[in-house]
């Protein structure tokens, strides 16, 4: 199986699932005490704020690698996860925010949960600031792995710790303070369907973007024979 059909065989599976996902969102799981409509964004929100932290886990692992070997690859891997990560980030902010609408009345509060999302965003897009920054190749390198590794350590504490340190508006209903589950069976299965779709998504896509990086590498090094 050549890697076009492979492909084309991802795809089309991640379509399937997260049409299931909408459809057992909406017609399927039943609404949850207190969120009543809103709980629909529950299966695209936590799994987005999943998918961002495994995407910065990513992207230091490669920084990791990079520092190892010292290998420029892996450099351009880890830019790439966190680039998905900070896209994932963003969309966790978005439907953070449509539920806090929802709960609190206003987008945006200040709360412990969006402050910690806030400064997340603020630490990784730093992390592509320091690249715009330096021209040589090794230098950026060097400096992106060490901060990234530094950033990744925050991440923990800003998406698990600080929301249970410090009183919080956001709604409860489902996931509790002791981050015990209380769902339906119908709910969980949704959302345990949709953290699956959204982790394929993510690995699906940083195979996309390793694919283009060694495309332009190819172009590259053509160009550079040819010159």
């Amino acid at each position: 199986m050549n890697k076009k059909t492979l492909n084309l065989i991802w795809q089309f599976a991640i379509f399937i699932s997260l049409t299931l996902v909408i459809l057992g969102a909406y017609f399927y799981a039943p609404l949850a005490k207190g969120l009543k409509e809103f709980t629909r964004v529950l299966y695209f929100h936590v799994p987005s704020a999943w998918v961002t932290v495994v995407a910065f886990l990513v992207g230091a692992y490669y920084s990791v690698r990079y520092l190892k070997d010292r290998t420029l690859i892996y450099d351009s891997y880890a830019e790439a996860a966190n680039q998905l990560g900070i896209a994932f980030c963003i969309i966790t902010t978005i439907t953070g925010a449509m539920w806090a609408k929802a709960s609190w009345g206003a987008y945006w509060n200040w709360d412990p949960r969006e402050t910690s999302i806030f400064i997340l965003l603020l630490i990784y897009g730093a992390y592509f600031s320091l690249r715009s920054a330096v021209d040589q190749d090794e230098t950026r390198a060097r400096l992106s792995a060490v901060y990234d590794i530094l950033a990744f350590i925050t991440v923990p504490f800003f998406i698990f710790i600080v929301p249970r340190i410090y009183e919080s508006l956001h709604p409860d209903p489902i996931i509790n303070s002791e981050a015990k589950m209380h769902m339906d069976g119908k709910m969980l299965l949704v959302f345990l369907t949709s953290l699956t779709t959204f982790t394929i998504i993510f690995f699906w896509m940083l195979s996309m973007k390793k694919n283009l990086i060694h495309v332009k590498n190819k172009l590259e090094l053509l160009g550079e024979h040819n010159a």
